[in-house]
């Protein structure tokens, strides 16, 4: 049986806890440890690709619709919210489907 724990997810800081403290949360999910891992990879990555972006930012020669760190910090979010999605209480769900960021949502 799986042993699922409470997070509290901010996507915006890539923070995932299991203490609802006073700090601004987006999400709360239902996930076991490797469901977490899963998850902080994801948010690291797109940091990883971020940061890249950044760089980029500062080429003007090179155009937004050009970038492939943009591409796949994009995919790495994307990937995020649907994982958000599929370990989320019903709330989450709602928002993260309101949001009409994830395909055939």
């Amino acid at each position: 049986m799986e042993n699922k724990k409470t997070y509290y997810i901010s996507v915006g800081n890539g923070q995932i806890s299991q203490v609802k403290t006073a700090d601004t949360y987006n999400f709360e999910i239902y996930a076991n440890d490797e469901e977490i891992t899963e998850l902080r990879e994801y948010f690291d990555q797109a940091y990883e690709e971020d940061l890249g972006s950044f760089v980029r930012s500062h080429v003007p020669f090179v155009e937004y619709h050009h970038d492939s760190n943009n591409d796949r910090y994009d995919e790495q979010l994307q990937k995020a919210y649907k994982m958000i999605y599929d370990l989320g209480n019903h709330e989450t769900k709602e928002l993260v489907a309101q949001m009409g960021i994830i395909n055939g949502l």
